[in-house]
């Protein structure tokens, strides 16, 4: 049994994590302990507004580099498993499996469609047109993030450069175990999710002819994936040799179906056994939680022992996640990049940048400090009063499943100093709080009984942003004792494949673990109620303003 035994012989898994801007690697042992961790940064291309490309050879070459740096002085003999998670972008190849240009430049080093790119927007509405019987999985409308609309822009627009030629298209997780072990076999997480796939009952011959791509029927939809498999089911022999030599790991590893990297985090933080921790009815079962995972953008996952479908919010999916389970997937498009955004671009942004350098701390951590020295008599979350944003910037993913929607700030003033940037950043935080509490409440309302959130990813170290979660929901929010949530559900799934546990739940109930509880302050609780009337106040006005402007 994991856990017991010689303490030279314990057991270790490698999870991957390729997020939007780097990859990242840990060493995780049987109890969920992250024993080493290695980072890379990835290339990006933005060759036009809205289009957002990468290469699948730079990110694998990363992915070799973190895995060698956590493994470097352990026993190869000790590691058992390996898990993949990703971004669900785009992967192109030719049918020899090399890349193939996903832009008019025609450089084949570019051949993936980042999960943000916008370019396919015509092609959403088309399809979003249909009311095919699909899109009710996906809340009643497909996203341009998904793979479909991608793949009608290729055929529509790269059609002698890509399309034709193209041999396989790929979710990028399961790019990244094809490389590791040569077996074409799709994840159920990633197609579920991403492309339409039924768990129980395959592809639908009829929505891909709608809308124009019957190509991939005629081929029996061997470039999309007509081998499925559970996140966490062991690839064939394991590792090749090759894909061992270059990641520095041993050749018949046991590699896990991947997930995408949201899913990941949901899986390494959702499990966690909160008895002993405060928590009223401590029982919870793991439908009442909700797993927020908090990057560059934020999903919310929930999930359901039977189909639950709430407007907006993407699935529900069957056993995209954890496995006997339906998956409900709210988002937000962009958090961590719209914080940024509004950081950066603010006046007062080098001043802070060198304060925050005199002290050795990063932009976020001095911007939290300097609200308490922001003179007031409330509590620091009073201080946006009269300064409300809608955060959209965008689109909005869930649940109101709008991307023609910006972003709203009002109440700005003519002041440009640390304190105004320091009260707008805190007023965003607070947007993408309201944000998740509208889909929490879409969520209820559909059927779902939430009753705790399950914070994880980059955002989920900032305390600011995980007090404003619990104060503006009124939920309390639990933290993993691993931050790296992601890379710990990476691990999961590579300790499923080993055979070490008899199953994906049973390595959740072993790896995941409880760090620390943030409480609602209740007594705010008015404060907030009357901000987020104004936050719904917000999208209501920008409805109509579009439609008067639409006006004859």
């Amino acid at each position: 049994m994991p856990g017991s035994g010689d303490q030279t012989r314990r057991r270790y898994y490698v999870g991957v994590d390729v997020g939007t801007g780097s990859v990242r690697a840990a060493l995780v042992d049987q109890d969920g302990i992250l024993l080493a961790f290695a980072d890379q940064p990835i290339q990006r291309w933005e060759p036009q507004f809205n289009h957002h490309e990468q290469s699948s050879e730079d990110i694998w070459a990363a992915c070799c580099m973190v895995t060698k740096k956590v493994v470097q002085g352990i026993d190869l003999s000790q590691i058992r498993g390996l898990g993949f998670d990703a971004t669900c972008s785009l992967v192109v190849l030719d049918k020899q499996f090399h890349p193939l240009p996903v832009n008019q430049e025609g450089d084949s080093r570019r051949n993936i469609i980042m999960w943000m790119d916008h370019r396919a927007v015509s092609q959403v509405n088309r399809i979003n047109d249909t009311k095919h019987g699909v899109l009710q999985y996906v809340g009643g409308v497909m996203s341009v993030e998904m793979q479909a609309p991608k793949l009608l822009w290729l055929k529509e627009n790269l059609r002698e450069s890509c399309w034709d030629k193209a041999g396989h298209f790929f979710d990028l997780p399961d790019f990244l175990t094809w490389k590791a072990t040569g077996v074409v076999a799709r994840s159920l997480c990633s197609l579920v999710c991403k492309w339409t796939y039924s768990a129980e009952n395959g592809w639908d011959d009829s929505f891909w002819k709608m809308i124009g791509l019957e190509d991939l029927v005629a081929d029996n939809y061997r470039k999309i994936g007509n081998q499925v498999l559970t996140p966490g089911t062991s690839l064939g022999n394991g590792l090749t040799a090759e894909a061992a030599k270059d990641l520095g790991l041993p050749a018949g590893l046991a590699v896990a179906t991947s997930l995408i990297d949201a899913h990941a985090g949901g899986l390494g933080v959702i499990g966690a056994d909160v008895r002993g921790h405060g928590l009223a009815g401590e029982g919870q079962p793991m439908t009442s939680r909700l797993a927020v995972i908090c990057g560059t953008s934020s999903c919310h996952m929930g999930i359901s022992k039977d189909p639950i479908f709430v407007p907006g919010v993407w699935g529900p999916y069957f056993s995209a996640m954890v496995p006997g389970f339906w998956l409900s997937e709210g988002g937000q498009s962009v958090t961590g990049k719209l914080i940024d955004h509004i950081v950066q671009g603010h006046a007062a942004f080098p001043e802070l940048q060198a304060k925050a350098a005199a002290r050795c701390q990063n932009v976020y951590a001095y911007l939290n400090s300097h609200l308490d020295l922001i003179e007031k008599a409330q509590p620091v979350g009073f201080l946006t009063v009269d300064l409300h944003v809608w955060p959209d910037f965008h689109g909005n993913r869930s649940p109101l499943a709008d991307l023609t929607l910006k972003g709203m700030v009002s109440g700005l003033q003519l002041s440009q100093d640390l304190d105004d940037l320091a009260v707008l950043y805190l007023a965003t935080v607070q947007a993408i709080a309201f944000g998740t509490r509208l889909i929490v409440e879409a969520m209820e309302t559909a059927g779902h009984s939430i009753r705790t959130l399950f914070l994880c990813g980059g955002l989920s170290k900032n305390p600011l942003f995980v007090q404003m979660h619990a104060d503006i929901t009124g939920l309390p929010v639990v933290l993993s004792q691993e931050v790296e949530s992601v890379l710990v559900g990476a691990a999961i799934l590579g300790a499923s494949a080993s055979g070490d546990f008899a199953s994906v739940q049973e390595a959740m109930a072993s790896m995941s673990k409880v760090g620390k509880i943030v409480f609602p302050r209740l007594e705010d609780k008015r404060y907030y109620d009357k901000k987020y009337q104004v936050f719904l106040k917000l999208v209501e006005h920008q409805k109509e303003y579009a439609a008067i402007m639409k006006a004859d």
